[in-house]
């Protein structure tokens, strides 16, 4: 699906304006994608899983809003902020202010939602965000922030710290980006460490851009660790990886976090070499749930994604922009009007009621955080020639056993 890289509107169904009933004629979704820059990488799919849902909703005539017991169109505002914050500041006030959007739904990623997240407050427009997991976001004074397809990025870690502990590993590296995503997500695996003994070896906080990892990975290899923990975006990730392919390091454990979210472009990047052994949060569809009370499984999604898009590799923010549609879908057809603060409540009624391809929706009722989808943690392991990832922890989802130390 063709992306232009200037700033546009994308109209996916009816036009502006009010019917003579008072009922809309659309229900105006405004929100941001970065074709250029850092982030199109991530930012570019999860739009495209954002457009997929609401061309289905439209070929069924709209969705149900039941603030007026009929189905209306959905039209998708979107501008291109081209991975800048402030270009996204800007064209997130352009959205309320001028484009009079009925609802947000925010840019990838925690960077591009810093910005929505306190212009959505002082307007009070109720911001759907898919990925933007900062923790620091989500606070008691904010009612205006909804978190749709991933937990809280401070709850991300539980998972690692705990499997690393359970493994005895006590020589521990860890390096992160400066941004609230990663930050939290170091602070919380230092935190749970600590709490069990254990201290990193290296805790260092590395610029959001790095792009050369190899003074980085020289001074943790002097340290002998045992685990190397790398917490960055997809481009650190594969600066990552490919830094240790080049420098011929060879730890006993490694982890990067986007190789369970974007595995293809990541293993296209780094290769199999690059990633084999290694371990990653993983997320739909390197596992799935099909079994599912609203929209698509995870089997037909895939099926009707690659048709619809012309693709064969559906990702995880793929289907992170579409499970936020379907977020946005059933708080429309929850809610008593399209009032923000009505809308809010609608998704609090329906939190830990919902099962999605992305798994269990639930909200903390107070913050907006996602609570319900948790993240379990995988190894990329070799089976008859080709790369598996194995959910190794916690022990009731793993499909297999850790290989540690890696060869």
């Amino acid at each position: 699906m063709a992306i232009p890289a200037i700033a546009v509107a994308i109209v996916l169904a009816g036009c502006g304006g009010q019917a003579g009933s008072g009922v809309p004629k659309e229900i105006k979704v405004g929100t941001l994608y970065a074709s250029q820059g850092p982030f199109a990488v991530s930012s570019v799919p999860e739009y495209q899983g954002l457009q997929f849902w609401a061309a289905q909703v439209n070929q069924g005539g709209g969705v149900l809003v039941k603030a007026y017991n009929k189905k209306i169109p959905v039209k998708i505002v979107a501008y291109n902020d081209n991975s800048t914050t402030a270009t996204a500041s800007t064209l997130y006030n352009q959205l309320i202010t001028q484009d009079k959007v009925n609802i947000l739904v925010s840019d990838f990623g925690s960077v591009l939602t810093s910005v929505a997240v306190p212009i959505a407050k002082n307007n009070k427009v109720l911001l759907f965000d898919p990925t933007g997991t900062g923790a620091s976001f989500f606070t008691a004074d904010n009612p205006y922030l909804v978190l749709t397809s991933l937990p809280s990025s401070g709850i991300w870690p539980t998972s690692l710290a705990n499997f690393l502990l359970s493994e005895k590993i006590a020589k521990i590296a860890v390096v992160y980006g400066s941004n609230d995503f990663d930050q939290s997500q170091a602070e919380t695996l230092k935190s749970i460490l600590s709490g069990g003994g254990v201290t990193p070896v290296t805790y260092e906080a590395v610029p959001t851009d790095t792009k050369d990892y190899g003074v980085i990975l020289r001074n943790i290899e002097a340290q002998k660790p045992d685990a190397v923990v790398e917490f960055g975006y997809a481009p650190n990730d594969i600066a990552f990886l490919q830094g240790i392919k080049t420098g011929g390091y060879h730890f006993n454990l490694v982890f990067t976090v986007f190789p369970g979210q974007q595995y293809a472009i990541i293993q296209k990047a780094v290769g199999d070499a690059g990633i084999e052994d290694t371990y990653t949060y993983p997320t739909p569809p390197l596992y799935g749930f099909n079994q599912v009370t609203y929209g698509m499984g995870m089997d037909d999604f895939t099926k009707a994604f690659e048709t619809a898009n012309n693709v064969t590799n559906v990702n995880f923010l793929n289907i992170a922009g579409y499970n936020a549609g379907l977020v946005v879908q059933k708080a429309l057809e929850t809610a008593d009007s399209l009032k923000p603060e009505d809308l809010r409540s609608a998704v609090a009624a329906f939190s830990g009621n919902l099962q999605t391809l992305d798994g269990a929706f639930k909200i903390d009722p107070t913050t907006g955080a996602q609570v319900g989808e948790l993240l379990p943690i995988a190894q990329f392991q070799s089976e008859a020639g080709a790369l598996k990832p194995v959910i190794v922890f916690p022990s009731d989802l793993a499909t297999g056993s850790a290989i540690y130390p890696a060869k």
